[in-house]
């Protein structure tokens, strides 16, 4: 088949308008688990300070009739402290790129502050659960704010029985140390069993399992995972809908309770964190806000700034497994 001789069409055209969808499609995850469970707190100075305690061993405790007591000097509560750390994202427009139209957005200033925000948001996150240690800062070195790695020592469990290498040194002299990496081994479900157990002698309720895609697809494997997934297949057998392939785990079972199994983006694969979260949170100094910076030439600026820390209120609630391959 042939076009007509002397017809027009649309390759003939000048002036064609174009065809562009009035919005902008953007993948980028904007998830922040820990900044959506923790509790958010008010703080007054760059050094957040907070007191620990616990209670004495339990023991055999009996006296004869008649006994004159003796009196033991009470332990002292622990201080412990976190420094805040200054986070921000800047933005620059010129007169002429708000002006112009243009597709998915009307003003291009605005769209960049809530895409920065977005952004912002993420980097709090990412600071949260890296292997951070915490800084007092001067005029030459920023100040850091410890992050969850740093803070979870005294439950620590090593993923390999013959890494010696890897320490979390914790607490000490008001900083907190970041984590020396190790030799990496596979986490089993032993020595996550052996994070759970760490954290509830201690007294936590580690309910929040946190790790990367990586480590969720080992706990996966898990022979208690693949027990609970055999009895689920069982219950929905008798069921007219299709069968279902389970091949995830959102949940484990252990004899200290019920946990869930949580994804974290911005996590290290070498770590999974085993949280009790009524024990954390984030505490601000400055929450984030936008302010506009003093014009210069023909262009707008600002930035969205904020000033925070992490609290660890009592971090032996929590536990990690370290090193993990």
């Amino acid at each position: 088949m042939a076009q007509v001789a002397g017809t027009t069409d649309t390759y003939d055209l000048i002036g064609l308008a174009e065809d562009v969808e009035d919005v902008i499609w953007n993948i980028s995850p904007t998830e922040t688990p820990c900044l959506s469970m923790f509790a958010r707190e008010k703080v007054t100075n760059t050094l957040h300070q907070w007191q620990t305690d616990s209670l004495a061993s339990a023991t055999t405790n009996r006296f004869v009739e008649g006994d004159d007591s003796t009196y033991a000097t009470a332990s002292p509560t622990t201080m412990l402290s976190n420094y805040t750390q200054i986070s921000k994202k800047t933005v620059m427009v010129s007169g002429t790129a708000d002006a112009v139209r243009k597709y998915g957005r009307k003003e291009e200033f605005a769209y960049q502050i809530a895409k920065k925000g977005r952004e912002l948001k993420r980097d709090i996150e990412y600071a949260i659960v890296q292997n951070q240690g915490s800084s007092a800062g001067s005029t030459s070195v920023v100040r850091s704010s410890a992050s969850l790695e740093s803070m979870i020592a005294g439950n620590r469990i090593l993923a390999g029985s013959t890494n010696t290498t890897g320490t979390t040194a914790g607490y000490s002299s008001g900083t907190w140390t970041a984590p020396v990496d190790g030799t990496t081994a596979a986490l089993t479900e032993t020595t996550f069993v052996q994070a759970l157990d760490a954290a509830w002698q201690d007294g936590g309720d580690p309910t929040t399992v946190m790790c990367n895609s990586s480590q969720k697809r080992t706990i996966a494997t898990f022979t208690g995972a693949a027990r609970y997934a055999g009895v689920s297949v069982n219950q929905n057998a008798g069921r007219t809908s299709q069968a279902v392939v389970i091949g995830g785990v959102d949940g484990y079972i252990s004899d200290f309770g019920e946990h869930k199994i949580m994804l974290n983006r911005y996590m290290r694969t070498r770590t999974v964190l085993f949280l009790d979260p009524g024990y954390w949170a984030t505490g601000w100094l400055r929450p984030i806000k936008f302010e506009e910076r003093a014009k210069t030439g023909d262009a707008t600026r600002g930035e969205l700034l904020c000033e925070w820390t992490l609290i660890g209120r009592n971090p032996d609630s929590s536990a990690k497994v370290q090193d993990c391959s």
